[in-house]
């Protein structure tokens, strides 16, 4: 085995690329990656990278595979300047043009990545036909769910790694902080904290809605839009029950026409974005994806060359239950059955006021930080918690829970939060959240009318047992999770002030319905 490190230039650019073979000679299937979280090898040496790499990488070089490394533009060893996503079809597309004129290339390319990593794969795509499979762990492919829900920038996702990731090598000092993010008017915010405009940002904060035709431009991620549909190849997906990308993951996986759905596979481990146990509230036994199924991403391309079976049975969604404490592969959708929970009788009302948002422990499946341990219910003047009636049985829930409710404010426009948790013997443990504002629905909405709000929430799978709980938690922020609204009506980007908002949850009609086998 050797390694040796080389520059592909991509206009002005040079992009650091390390080679590992496994022998001196002959054509092998290539391993691609492209990182930009590689700005610790800046100042190493080729020596030691080179190391580094015939270290990392043994099992595949083991195994018959080159291997490509390649530091993304304006990252570690790479020239240019770091723009999340702006730059990554055309550098991808470049390497592999480089890969296929080169002596060892043998006709096979397998791309692996995970979250960023995958993405500069995803905007790579319609895939040519030497790629042969990928692995493409805990990244969606629509870049609207990576930046909004609903029309709320995910403040808690997008916010502080754009900031970390703008030209990294040019910018080294930014005036950020989490409530950067409370600025009035946001369209402000690059200017303010990067210390010059940044028009992918600044256009993005322009385009709130799902259905804008922004999104389907080069800056709006349209290259990844559908990334997956037709792809023709066998592709390992993953994610996590808290991943930040759950539910655009299982969209993913959904959209996939029945003949690359086939050949595919989608793991659902219990744990966060970066799959990290010991960063949750609970270590759920063989919860770990490598725990479980070993080296996945060796034993996935193996199989597809011939060279063993596949970790998972292909065509299928394996996924863990929680407190069930089990792995299962089926079918992934939701249960069968509906249980509905009402949420009571009256009107409850409270404050919301923007300058003082209210915020919750752990991101959930939307924004970083996972899942936590709840405060306790009520902790705060706009925060109301209701409670399911403890279970007479073990329940177990499968598939999308759903909410609604009936609201009214005294302002031409506000938001509703919904956070639903698990109220065990040990703590309210987070399950998932949704957030969306009065003119989703009522775009001309006048103040006192009421109206009806629904709330759909990310994929889930676990056991409720007898005795336990579902809690409810209502409020009109989460930040820094999502964007404060203002209370104002009109495009949140330009608008100057806020006002307090007076809203009310009118509880007859306000319930959480759940899926249950």
């Amino acid at each position: 085995m050797h390694a040796y490190s080389t520059f592909v230039r991509v206009g002005e650019a040079e992009l650091y690329t390390l080679v590992a073979l496994p022998d001196t000679t002959g054509r092998f299937p290539v391993v691609v990656g492209r990182s930009p979280y590689v700005d610790c090898d800046e100042n190493k040496s080729d020596a030691e990278l080179c190391e580094h790499i015939l270290s990392a990488d043994r099992p595949w070089l083991e195994a018959g595979y080159a291997v490509i490394r390649q530091h993304c533009r304006g990252r570690g060893r790479s020239s240019g300047d770091c723009i999340p996503y702006i730059y990554e079809r055309e550098d991808t597309l470049a390497l592999l043009d480089w890969i296929r004129v080169q002596s060892f290339y043998n006709g096979e390319i397998y791309l692996c990545g995970a979250s960023y990593t995958s993405s500069v794969f995803l905007v790579a795509a319609p895939y040519a036909p030497d790629i042969k499979a990928a692995v493409l762990e805990v990244q969606d492919s629509e870049r609207y769910n990576v930046c909004y829900r609903n029309g709320f920038l995910k403040c808690g996702l997008h916010g502080s790694w754009y900031v970390g990731m703008y030209k990294y090598k040019s910018i080294r000092e930014k005036n950020y902080s989490a409530t950067s993010f409370q600025m009035l008017p946001l369209s402000d915010f690059t200017k303010t904290v990067l210390g010059e405009p940044a028009a992918d940002f600044d256009e993005c904060i322009r385009h709130p809605r799902r259905d804008d035709p922004f999104w389907q431009t080069h800056v709006g991620g349209v290259e990844s839009h559908n990334a997956l549909v037709g792809a023709k190849i066998p592709i390992l997906l993953i994610t996590g029950f808290y991943d930040i990308y759950t539910g655009g993951i299982f969209d993913m996986w959904n959209l996939l026409d029945e003949e690359t759905r086939a050949m595919c596979a989608l793991i659902v481990h219990p744990y966060d974005h970066g799959c990290h146990p010991e960063k949750q509230p609970i270590c759920f036994e063989n919860g770990q994806i490598r725990e479980a199924f070993g080296s996945y991403p060796l034993k996935w391309i193996e199989s597809v060359r011939g060279k063993g079976q596949p970790p998972v049975e292909l065509g299928k969604v394996t996924y863990y239950r929680l407190f069930e404490n089990g792995w299962r592969t089926e079918d992934f959708t939701d249960a069968p059955d509906r249980q509905t929970i009402p949420l009571g009788s009256g009107e409850v009302t409270y404050t919301y006021n923007p300058y003082a948002p209210a915020s919750f422990k752990g991101g959930l499946s939307c924004n970083f930080d996972g899942c936590a341990w709840q405060d306790a219910p009520n902790w705060r003047y706009d925060i109301k918690s209701f409670f399911s009636e403890p279970f007479a049985a073990d329940t177990f829930v499968r598939g999308k829970m759903r909410a609604r409710l009936t609201v009214k404010s005294d302002c031409e426009d506000t938001c509703f939060y919904v956070r639903v948790s698990l109220d065990k013997a040990e703590g309210a443990y987070g399950l998932r959240d949704d957030i969306t504002q009065i003119s989703n629905v009522a775009p001309d909405y006048t103040p006192g009318d009421t109206v009806t709000l629904d709330f759909t929430f990310d994929e889930h799978a676990f056991l409720i047992k007898a005795g336990e709980r579902l809690r409810i938690d209502v409020s009109s922020s989460a930040f820094p999770h999502y964007l404060r609204h203002t209370n104002n009506r009109g495009l949140y980007s330009e608008q100057t002030t806020a006002k307090i908002a007076h809203n009310t949850i009118v509880l007859d009609g306000s319930e959480l319905t759940i899926p249950v086998e």
